[in-house]
């Protein structure tokens, strides 16, 4: 790890480095520079300051995107996205590739919604955008067949109910960017609410 890392006691908050490089293994995957600063709340010169040095001691590298780890992850580590709560699922057309999807609507802003990096998953491309307000982030996994939303369990801040509105309106801005990118019209595209019982179907034909 970095040099000169503060003992227990000494600050409230870890380093940047440190907290930067715990966001990064985390993820699995690359975020975004502008990502790391709305996660973290850090100043941009900082935060730069501190990837730079990271890049340094050969702990993080810059990639198309944005930044990811070079700290290897033992097969134990718990998974950065499993305290998240599944809200709403919908369909991909026939045909569909996965890839392409994520590819499509990776980087891009939605509504309130902030971009901040891609997690690399087993069966999944895992996209996460922060909300605008700060008080939280929003997740759409891009599955084989489908698209599904989450919210993250225990983010501080915010009414959980106004969390669950924006990530149905991430599902629908993803939709509609699916539609107009030609990945196929999901004509029998049908909105489908996580829950244990038969949920209502609700269309996004026009």
């Amino acid at each position: 790890m970095t040099e000169g890392r503060a003992t227990p006691g000494a600050s409230e908050l870890p380093r940047l480095d440190d907290r930067v490089l715990e966001t990064l293994e985390g993820s699995r995957g690359r975020v975004a520079f502008s990502g790391l600063r709305r996660l973290l709340g850090a100043h941009p010169e900082s935060l730069s300051r501190a990837l730079h040095r990271l890049e340094r001691e050969g702990l993080v590298e810059r990639v198309d995107g944005g930044y990811r780890s070079l700290v290897p992850r033992p097969p134990s580590t718990a998974d950065a996205a499993t305290d998240r709560r599944a809200i709403a699922r919908v369909e991909l057309p026939p045909g569909a590739s996965p890839s392409a999807v994520a590819a499509r609507l990776s980087g891009r802003w939605f509504g309130n919604l902030r971009w901040v990096g891609a997690f690399e998953r087993r069966r999944e491309h895992l996209l996460v955008w922060a909300r605008r307000d700060g008080t939280g982030t929003v997740l759409l996994g891009v599955e084989p067949t489908a698209l599904r939303v989450y919210v993250r369990e225990g983010e501080s801040g915010g009414d959980p109910s106004e969390a669950e509105d924006a990530a149905y309106e991430l599902l629908y801005h993803a939709v509609e960017a699916i539609r107009s990118g030609g990945e196929g019209r999901p004509s029998g595209a049908s909105l489908l609410a996580a829950s244990p019982v038969d949920p209502p179907r609700l269309s996004f034909d026009n």
